[in-house]
């Protein structure tokens, strides 16, 4: 659990003033400690996509989606509500979760299939959940801003998604 002598990143409403490397490392670390005890799959990615949309700036959404059969179906998540389904191949996450591979957008627009559940979305970036060679998901972010996203970013995410993963089992 969080420690509670210290305030987490998402409780300050704001990052302290460091690099991006520094500040998903600390991150990671208030989020394993959020996670850890928690065996509720359901729960855990609630509190994960709390904490992601509350920590980092200028996200307008922030969530996951599961496997399920040939499609991605909506799981927890902050924001406006979103597309329920999504089959696998169309959009940003559907071809996150068909390539097993992190997708950045820097303009949503630009991207060929753009599913747009919230027109406010200018930038996003979609990181598959892996537990080895099975993928469960997709974890989704978005925000109003163009760029927003950049390669520490995506690092970032992806090594908090591994935390995630572990505490989804």
């Amino acid at each position: 659990m969080h420690d509670v002598s210290h305030a987490a990143p998402w409780s300050t409403g704001s990052w302290p003033a460091a690099d991006k490397p520094t500040l998903y490392r600390d991150l990671a670390q208030e989020l394993e400690a959020l996670l850890a005890g928690e065996s509720d799959a359901t729960a855990n990615a609630a509190n994960a996509a709390a904490a992601l949309y509350h920590a980092l700036p200028a996200l307008n959404w922030a969530g996951f989606y599961f496997l399920r059969g040939d499609e991605l179906v909506l799981g927890p998540f902050q924001g406006k509500p979103a597309c329920v389904r999504i089959p696998i191949g169309r959009g940003v996450c559907g071809t996150a979760a068909r390539d097993r591979r992190s997708i950045l957008v820097p303009d949503v627009d630009a991207f060929p299939g753009h599913i747009a559940c919230d027109s406010a979305s200018r930038s996003e970036l979609v990181v598959p959940l892996l537990d080895g060679d099975r993928l469960l998901g997709v974890l989704d972010m978005d925000s109003p801003d163009l760029g927003r996203f950049d390669a520490d970013d995506q690092s970032g995410c992806e090594s908090l998604v591994a935390i995630v993963v572990r505490h989804l089992r």
